[in-house]
Order: C-alpha cells, then structure tokens, then sequence
C-alpha cells in the first residue's frame, strides 16, 4: 500500500488495511483523498507527542490533520499524517483482548476519522466516533 510507511519494520500482512481505509472514505464520502500512515516505535511516536502536543508519554495513534484551518478544500484532498505506534498496538491488542489485525484496523479508523474531522473530546462526540469506528469495521468482518 503507497500510503503506509512501514517505519517500525512489522512484519505481519497488513494489507487488509486498504480494505478498512476504502470503507471509511467511501462512507465519508471522501474518495479523492490522500493521506499518509506511518508504523513507528514507541520513541519516535512519545518525541512527535511531545513535540506537537507537549505531552511526553506514549501513545497509541497520533493523527495531523491539515484540512483543520482551510476554507478552501481542492478536487483531491490531502488529508494529513496518522502515526501508529505498533509497540502500543500489540500491547493494546493483548490487554484488549483483540487481534493485531482488528487492534491495527481500529488505529487506522481511528486516525483516519479524525482526519476527516472527527473528534472524542466531548461524551456526544465520542459516541458518534466509536460508533462510526464499529460499524466501518463491522461492514469490512473485522470485528472483536
């Protein structure tokens, strides 16, 4: 897959994911869109937190979004940046209960929804999110 840079070297198939990203733009309705995800470690994705968030822990999925502060938005769209931590996605995976391939699945949802503008800050938006999150993974059979 030409948007996923596979930083971290992971070694498992992955190519399911371009099933799951098909899925979540189509249903957003944004298929002229390009965006990148890259697998890291958990030193590279605490530095990037650190560095745009100031907050320097570990986390799971990071995602920049470059569309946030535009009012112009072209025929084919560049989305942003997600960062998977895969340390943190086959911790979460084990703790969770899940599969890699359903925890890595979810990341990328994840990422990708908030790409497109979604958000969890707030009980009502983290709903709709988690919500959405499902049923996209439900509809592809990757499911808990």
């Amino acid at each position: 897959m030409d948007n996923i840079n596979n930083e971290f070297g992971y070694t498992k198939d992955y190519s399911y994911l371009s099933e799951v990203i098909k899925e979540t733009l189509e249903h957003e309705q944004a298929t002229d869109a390009l965006f990148e995800i890259t697998f890291v470690d958990e030193e590279k994705i605490r530095k990037i937190n650190h560095q745009y968030r100031h907050i320097d822990k570990i986390t799971d999925v990071i995602s920049f979004a470059f569309e946030d502060n535009q009012d112009y938005i072209p025929k084919i769209r560049f989305l942003g940046e997600i960062y998977i931590c895969i340390p943190r996605m086959q911790e979460q995976a084990l703790t969770y209960g899940h599969s890699e391939k359903r925890e890595l699945a979810f990341l990328c949802v994840h990422g990708l929804l908030h790409l497109l503008g979604y958000d969890h800050q707030e009980k009502a938006e983290e709903k709709v999110m988690f919500a959405l999150q499902d049923e996209i993974l439900n509809k592809v059979g990757i499911t808990k």
